[in-house]
C-alpha cells in the first residue's frame, strides 16, 4: 500500500489549484497525491461550455498545470482510478479495482454530478450532458454532424451551451419550466434582455414547459413536451443542474447535509479530513449562513485555502462568491448572493449591452452583476459586499463617481 502525507480525492479545479498552492507553500516531493477517476490531469471547467466547446481551445490549453509540473514537484497523480470505499478510521482509500492508498490528511474534492432526465427515452444516444472533458468533446463532435438541437434548461450551462450551438449554425430550441431564463438569478428586466439577445441569434424559447418523453428513430430525437408540443431534433443537451457527489460518504462519520459540512477552515467533522469546491457546505463569513457554491472561482479559492490549512497555516475561508459567463458577444460578471434582497438598482442601459445590477438588502449591498461597465464598478462591487456597505439606492443609481459613495476606503482589511 502506498501512503502520502496529503491526498486529494478528485481531479478537478480544486485539485489543480490546491497542488499549485502545495508547491507555493514549499511542500516536499512525495508529499502529495491526487486521485481522479478521469483520464486527464486537473483542468479548467469553464471552457467546457465556452472556448473548448466552441473549438477555440484544445485539451492541452485548459490544463491547470502540465504533466511536467507534477513530475518536477514530485506530485503523484493517479488517473483512471475511481474510488469505491473510504476508511476514515484507518486512513485509507480503496479503488474499485482493489488498489489501496493511505493518507495522513485527506482533501475531498469530488465535486458534483449532473442531474439526469428521468423520462422515457432519456438514455438514448442523442442525449448529452456536460460536466467532464469527455462530455464537451462528445458535444463538439455532435455539433459537426447535427443541425438541430434542443437545450433543456435555461440556467448557467443551458445558456452558455445554447449560445455556442447557435454560433455554429445549429438551430437551437431552449426548453425550460420557468416563465423566463435563469429565473433563480436574473431579475425580470435582465431575463428579458438575454431573451431578446438570444432570439436575435435565432434561438427559440419554449417556456413554462417540460419534457415528458423522448423518442428516437433514424438518429433523430422527438422531444415531447407536457404542453403537447413536439420538437424534432438531431440531439439534446440537458443542463438541469447538479448534485454534490456524495455516494462514498453517506455511511461514514462525516457530517453530510446538502454536501459535506465543514467549519470555517474547511475541515470536516473528521479531524484531518477537509472538503472544498462544489461538495463543501461551509459557514460563509460574509453572509453568515451556510452555503454551497458551484462555481469555478469558489473551487479555486477553497482549494488554495484548504491546502494552506492542511499545511499548518490556518486561516478561515472568507471570500465573496463570484462567477463570469460568456454568451455570444455578451460577457458579464456576478459577485455575492442575492438571497433575501428587497431592492434592485440598475445603472447604464440594458438596450446598449452596458449595464449593471445591484441587489440590496436593508440598503446593504449583497450582490452585483456587471456587463461592459467601468473598472470602478468592478472594483467596488466585491469590496462593498465584503464590507456590508450601506448605500443610498437613489445615489447609487444616479451618481457618476461611485467612490464618492464609499465610506470603506482607508479602512484596514
Amino acid at each position: 500500500m502506498k501512503s502520502f502525507p496529503i491526498v486529494i480525492l478528485g481531479g478537478g479545479v480544486v485539485a489543480g489549484y490546491a497542488a499549485k498552492e502545495f508547491v507555493a507553500q514549499s511542500g516536499k516531493k512525495g508529499g502529495l497525491a491526487i486521485i481522479t477517476a478521469e483520464n486527464a490531469l486537473p483542468y479548467e471547467r469553464p471552457p467546457l461550455s465556452k472556448g473548448f466547446l466552441a473549438g477555440k481551445e484544445g485539451a492541452g490549453d485548459i490544463q491547470i498545470s502540465d504533466a511536467a509540473f507534477y513530475r518536477q514537484h514530485g506530485i503523484t497523480v493517479f488517473r483512471n482510478l475511481p474510488v469505491g470505499k473510504v476508511d476514515f478510521r484507518r486512513c485509507r482509500l480503496q479503488s474499485t479495482s482493489g488498489k489501496v492508498i493511505g493518507f495522513d490528511q485527506l482533501l475531498i474534492a469530488t465535486g458534483s454530478t449532473v442531474r439526469r432526465l428521468e423520462v422515457p427515452g432519456a438514455s438514448g444516444s442523442e442525449v448529452f450532458y456536460l460536466r467532464q472533458l469527455k462530455d464537451s468533446q462528445a458535444i463538439r463532435e455532435q455539433i459537426k454532424r447535427g443541425r438541430r438541437a434542443v437545450v433543456i434548461g435555461a440556467g448557467f450551462i443551458g445558456m452558455e451551451v445554447a449560445s455556442v450551438l447557435a454560433s455554429h449554425g445549429v438551430r437551437t430550441t431552449m426548453v425550460f419550466p420557468d416563465d423566463r431564463v435563469w429565473k433563480r438569478l436574473f431579475t425580470p428586466p435582465v431575463s428579458t434582455f438575454f431573451e431578446r439577445q438570444f432570439a436575435g441569434q435565432g434561438i427559440t424559447f419554449m417556456k413554462s414547459d417540460k419534457v415528458v418523453v423522448l423518442t428516437h428513430k433514424n438518429h433523430e430525437c422527438q422531444v415531447v413536451l407536457a404542453s403537447g408540443n413536439q420538437v424534432l431534433t438531431d440531439f439534446v443537451v440537458a443542463g438541469i443542474g447538479v448534485t454534490p457527489s456524495m455516494e462514498l460518504f453517506h455511511r461514514t462519520p462525516l457530517d453530510t447535509d446538502a454536501g459535506i459540512k465543514v467549519n470555517k477552515f474547511l475541515e470536516t467533522s473528521v479531524p484531518g479530513v477537509w472538503a472544498a469546491g462544489d461538495i463543501a457546505n461551509y459557514p460563509d463569513q460574509i453572509f453568515h449562513r451556510r452555503m454551497r457554491v458551484e462555481h469555478w472561482d469558489n473551487a479555486v479559492e477553497q482549494g488554495r485555502v484548504a491546502m494552506r490549512n492542511m499545511m499548518g497555516k490556518l486561516q478561515p475561508f472568507i471570500h465573496v462568491p463570484y462567477f463570469f459567463s460568456d454568451a455570444f458577444d455578451l460577457s458579464y460578471e456576478f459577485w455575492g448572493d442575492a438571497t433575501g434582497y428587497d431592492q434592485v438598482v440598475y445603472r447604464g442601459n440594458l438596450y446598449e449591452k452596458q449595464f449593471s445590477v445591484w441587489w440590496l438588502k436593508n440598503q446593504t449591498l449583497c450582490a452585483a452583476l456587471i456587463m461592459n461597465r467601468s473598472e470602478e464598478e468592478r472594483s467596488v462591487a466585491p469590496r462593498w459586499i465584503l464590507r456590508h456597505s450601506r448605500l443610498d439606492p437613489q445615489a447609487l443609481q444616479n451618481t457618476r463617481n461611485l467612490k464618492s459613495l464609499d465610506t470603506t476606503f482607508g479602512r484596514e482589511e
